[in-house]
């Protein structure tokens, strides 16, 4: 048999008895201590002045829910010259005041809430033998962040945005890299929002971050002396973007590849002309060769179908997925692409206000930014730059279409039209593909990948050009010495393949924050974890609850609360 002892809700309190109620519970009645300590002079007493009794929660016993009825009192204070004339019984180990459970109870509920949080935790509590609604759950664990410390040094921070509703809404997440948790939940993705938060934390010394201009802008107005670190993944990924923009020049796995040879002669012969505004038109001419080729493909789909060969046995010859040639085949013409509705973050939203500017003379790109802006435009200055030099681009080829260069047959761009198979299946290999063996060294491919590898090599003078810079940045990043980076970027501007130009151009812009991701051992890797963990649990409150119990959630618990419930 237990004794009475083993009941104690903790020291200080002395147990009466123990009962077992009509509903299956638990009641054991306890007292607290026979003398009082005034908690301003800190004199005891033995004064009563009356008593009061309070109820608790506390940790079940056999499955069974257990309540305290603890019985205290309120003294007088001997102390004839002090202030507090009378004081109750406090007994902050066993309670908080005005808590109606225990503090080993009130710890257990914000464990819960903090790591399965508001409805999980209710159901959980109540087979453990302790009841408590999922609001309590939340409360405390709301109130226990609130009471957490937040003037702890942080030294390196990771900073990186969360989509609350993609495309839609966005917010912060900031990391400590040296702790390896998360220090704050920003509800937006501003510079203002961030550089608040960094002036508040000077002690800020490193800020790691993505190639978002953003948050580099952030950090140079609230952290102006911290050392910028562009994270080494996202630098990769955009290189990886540039050459497979570069090799989506000779069309993806479409009807470029079936084109007659006709069409691929004309087309090439165009694109190796050796113009200074090559790229201007290059566009131009793919889509129109996009266009024909749709048709040639359809025939070509539908002859094969003809000759009763099924839907997988074409997409295999053709290079199609499947479903595409099922899809193809119930139309009797090629279908027509749709185009997405127009969008105020878009310059061709305002298109018609734009011609009539252009055809008045007004070209100056800051000057059409400004009077879209003022129309409701929420789109970037280089987004509507993009379409003006399209525009530009084509009053040039307009000039020049009388007096064609001549061909050059060095042009980097020469065989960028002629598709690649892939030796052992015959498809088409796509430029995602392309892109990914482009950057990934010779020691981690497999056979198979070492042979498309191969094959591109042979078969693109850009490919094989893209690979070589690659690799040789791959070599610099983890190098951890930068002084070869001025000349590899030198040498990827000298290349003359536009996306590796734009790459090469937009790593000088952000050049100490490249320097620093190769000197410096930190990156986001640490950031971009706790975003996965954000989306876990985001999607577990299925986007209802708001930005506040997020950041409850995510932030890290506390040791010592002070539970006040």
């Amino acid at each position: 048999m237990q004794t009475k002892s083993k009941w104690s809700p903790g020291p200080g309190a002395k147990v009466l008895g123990v009962a077992l109620t009509d509903d299956d519970s638990w009641v054991v009645s306890a007292a607290g201590p026979a003398f009082g300590i005034c908690p301003d002079c800190g004199r005891r007493t033995r004064n009563r002045h009356g008593w009061s009794n309070r109820s608790l929660q506390d940790l079940p016993v056999q499955g069974k829910a257990v309540t305290v009825k603890l019985r205290l009192s309120r003294w007088r204070c001997a102390h004839q010259n002090c202030e507090r004339q009378t004081f109750s019984d406090r007994l902050p180990t066993i309670a908080s005041p005005y808590a109606r459970r225990t503090r080993r109870v009130a710890e257990i509920v914000g464990l819960l809430g903090h790591s399965a949080g508001g409805r999980p935790g209710e159901r959980l509590m109540r087979r453990l033998g302790m009841p408590v609604s999922d609001d309590t759950i939340l409360r405390q664990l709301k109130r226990d962040v609130a009471l957490a410390d937040c003037d702890a040094t942080i030294r390196v921070v990771g900073i990186d945005d969360w989509s609350w509703r993609r495309s839609w809404r966005y917010g912060t997440v900031i990391v400590d890299l040296e702790r390896r948790s998360v220090v704050d939940i920003l509800d937006d993705r501003s510079v203002a929002s961030a550089a608040r938060w960094l002036k508040r934390h000077p002690s800020v010394e490193i800020v790691s971050r993505d190639r978002c201009g953003l948050y580099a802008q952030a950090a140079r107005e609230g952290a102006p002396q911290a050392r910028q670190v562009a994270d080494r993944f996202h630098l990769m990924q955009n290189l990886r973007v540039a050459i497979e923009e570069q090799m989506s020049l000779s069309g993806r796995a479409t009807g470029r590849a079936l084109l007659p040879d006709k069409i691929i002669g004309s087309a090439q012969v165009d694109l190796i002309q050796d113009d200074p505004h090559v790229d201007a038109t290059h566009r131009l001419r793919v889509r129109h060769a996009h266009r024909q080729s749709r048709q040639v493909v359809f025939d070509t789909v539908h002859a094969l179908r003809n000759e009763g060969l099924s839907c997988s046995e074409i997409a295999r010859r053709t290079g199609y997925g499947r479903r595409s040639i099922a899809k193809w085949l119930t139309f009797e013409t090629p279908p027509d692409r749709r185009r997405s509705a127009l969008k105020p973050t878009s310059p061709l939203y305002f298109e018609a206000f734009l011609a009539e500017c252009w055809k008045d003379g007004n070209r100056c790109g800051r000057h059409l930014f400004h009077d879209i802006k003022q129309r409701g435009y929420t789109g970037s200055f280089s987004n509507l730059e993009r379409l003006l030099a399209s525009w530009r681009r084509a009053e040039r080829s307009v000039k020049d279409s009388a007096s064609p260069a001549p061909i050059n047959p060095h042009h980097p761009n020469r065989d960028a039209v002629i598709p690649i198979s892939d030796p052992e299946t015959g498809h088409v290999i796509s430029p995602v593909v392309a892109a990914a063996l482009c950057i990934k060294p010779r020691g981690m491919l497999t056979i198979n990948q070492a042979s498309k590898v191969d094959v591109l090599k042979q078969g693109s003078h850009a490919f094989a050009l893209m690979r070589s810079l690659a690799m040789r940045f791959r070599g610099i990043l983890r190098s951890g010495e930068s002084s070869k980076l001025d000349i590899w970027i030198d040498d990827a501007v000298s290349s003359g393949l536009s996306p590796m130009v734009r790459f090469a151009r937009v790593l000088h812009r952000d050049i100490d924050a490249v320097r620093n991701a190769i000197e410096l051992p930190w990156s986001n890797g640490q950031t971009e974890g706790q975003i996965n963990r954000l989306k876990t649990i985001k999607r577990a409150m299925y986007g209802k609850a708001g930005t506040e119990l997020l950041r409850a959630r995510m932030l890290p618990l506390i040791n010592n609360h002070h539970h006040t419930n």
